[in-house]
């Protein structure tokens, strides 16, 4: 693996920004979508999910910056550029991250297309993605300087 010059500390707190909204959504994850759809509990996990996806494309941004000649301007070129640098695997970036950059932007920017159930859904079946992602990065922190 690449040795770059990381800022540790951004990207420690980053994981656990990550982690933490993990914990929250995993509440929600043996909820059925009755439960799930009723109350504040859609808010919550969207929220969650949102604060998750940003810290994945802010780690990502971060290692990307320190790495001479690398530039990038959406989080689709900076999941791309992560497999590019061999920085996470190719497979994981083409079925995992370029979907995560996608729906972060529909998060934010079409929110008011959001619903409960695609939330639900994602909660119920894709939150190892962001675990997974953990796993890929936790390596950069040992071996950058």
């Amino acid at each position: 693996m690449k040795k770059i010059p990381i800022n540790k500390e951004i990207v420690i707190k980053r994981i656990s920004i990550i982690e933490k909204s993990i914990e929250k959504l995993e509440k929600f994850k043996n909820l059925n979508f009755e439960e799930f759809d009723s109350g504040e509990n859609f808010a919550i996990a969207e929220h969650y999910l949102r604060r998750s996806l940003e810290a994945v494309f802010e780690i990502g941004n971060h290692i990307l910056s320190k790495i001479p000649g690398t530039r990038v301007t959406t989080y689709k070129e900076i999941a791309i550029e992560l497999g590019k640098q061999n920085i996470l695997p190719k497979k994981f970036v083409e079925e995992k991250l370029i979907k995560m950059a996608g729906y972060r932007n529909r998060l934010i920017h079409f929110y008011s297309e959001i619903n409960s159930q695609e939330i639900h859904k994602i909660i119920t079946n894709e939150l190892d993605d962001l675990k997974e992602f953990i796993k890929y990065i936790k390596p950069l922190l040992i071996n950058s300087n």
